[in-house]
């Protein structure tokens, strides 16, 4: 089976847990405090890697205590380190987040070393990238390195597969380069202008994606579940009711176990819904990868 390439950012995570979110100029006493392992590209990582996952993970990062937790971390659950380099004239990215009592989320992130990737850092996968299948990519590094990247990849062949997250316009080369585009509906109003909603204006805005190159398009929409448009069908695959507690690695997760299990040789729509009941597990526990379930958790 061929390997899984992550190339994207890695940050630590502090949380604060209180009852509700401040208001600009506002302080919100009483919360609970966590300190996590984060970054969506590192969340997408570990999450392939608790899936049985074969994870070869790029990153930039400090040369600092973050960093050293951090990759100590990946190692644990069997990731090869061996592509995430270390930039001393920065700090590793950090991400402060809150979280309120309805398990919503805000999220500010100082990127570091995230911000540091440069094409040289890219050419330099060109040793492993016969062994990989999957390319998975976000939008937590600079975009003309995201665009290098996957063009690259896919002029050699591989399967790349693009979240667009944080939310951001994508240039017509980049998107006529990818397998699969995975937006949330934030996301895909910001690609398409197209407000979703529900699975018909999901599929209004696919439409649109798809006539950019994209040969798959999978949105997430939350708890009303991931609506799929390919060549030849489309659909909704609902979600798995649970009780949330913290949203904040939910994307990453879908992400990460839905190239485990494409990886795999799963159908489009079985890897969709393997995705989104490692998604519905990781909301039930605070963090990010500390949430993110195992395969044997997967039933």
């Amino acid at each position: 089976m061929k390997k899984i390439l992550v190339v994207g950012s890695s940050n630590t995570d502090m949380v604060v847990k209180s009852t509700n979110l401040p208001k600009p100029g506002e302080t919100v006493l009483g919360g609970d405090f966590f300190s996590f392992a984060g970054g969506k590209g590192a969340n997408q990582a570990v999450a392939a890697a608790k899936l049985d996952g074969d994870v070869i993970f790029m990153a930039k990062v400090g040369d600092d205590l973050y960093a050293e937790v951090a990759i100590e971390g990946f190692k644990k659950v069997g990731i090869d380190t061996s592509k995430i380099l270390k930039d001393p004239s920065t700090h590793s990215g950090v991400a402060l987040i809150m979280v309120d009592a309805k398990a919503e989320n805000c999220i500010s992130v100082a990127s570091g070393a995230n911000n540091s990737f440069t094409q040289a850092d890219i050419d330099s996968l060109d040793g492993c990238l016969a062994e990989v299948g999957y390319v998975l990519v976000q939008l937590e590094i600079p975009m003309e390195i995201v665009e290098y990247l996957v063009q690259k990849c896919h002029a050699q062949g591989k399967k790349v597969v693009l979240n667009p997250a944080p939310a951001a316009k994508l240039s017509s080369e980049c998107l006529s380069c990818l397998d699969i585009i995975t937006p949330n509906e934030t996301e895909t109003e910001i690609l398409t202008g197209i407000q979703v909603t529900d699975e018909s204006s999901a599929k209004v805005a696919a439409e649109k994606l798809m006539e950019s190159g994209v040969s798959t398009v999978i949105i997430t929409m939350g708890s009303k579940g991931a609506f799929f448009s390919t060549e030849s069908e489309s659909g909704l695959i609902p979600s798995f009711p649970v009780n949330a507690v913290d949203t904040t690695a939910a994307g990453d997760t879908f992400n990460g176990a839905l190239v485990v299990a494409l990886n795999e040789g799963k159908e489009l729509k079985e890897a969709i819904s393997f995705a989104s009941k490692a998604a519905s597990i990781s909301v039930t526990r605070m963090g990010a990868q500390d949430s993110q379930p195992f395969r044997n958790e997967i039933t």
